[in-house]
């Protein structure tokens, strides 16, 4: 059976882990603000002419 140890402080591999954990946070990070702000974009976008007479008629239909 294996046992596994805690890294070292000066473990190198305990280090490269740490920046490569930290660069993937980032990296997700940026993602994130890029995807918060398509959203944002899209959402402020107005509604076409054509979609709002789309529902226009639907609701009429429905009453």
């Amino acid at each position: 059976m294996t046992e596994k140890t805690s890294p070292k402080p000066g473990d190198r591999t305990s280090e490269k882990d740490a920046a490569g954990l930290e660069e993937a946070r980032l990296r997700q990070q940026a993602i994130g603000i890029k995807l918060r702000h398509m959203f944002d974009t899209v959402v402020n976008e107005p509604v076409p002419d054509e979609f709002l007479e789309i529902l226009k008629r639907a609701d009429e239909k429905r009453r």
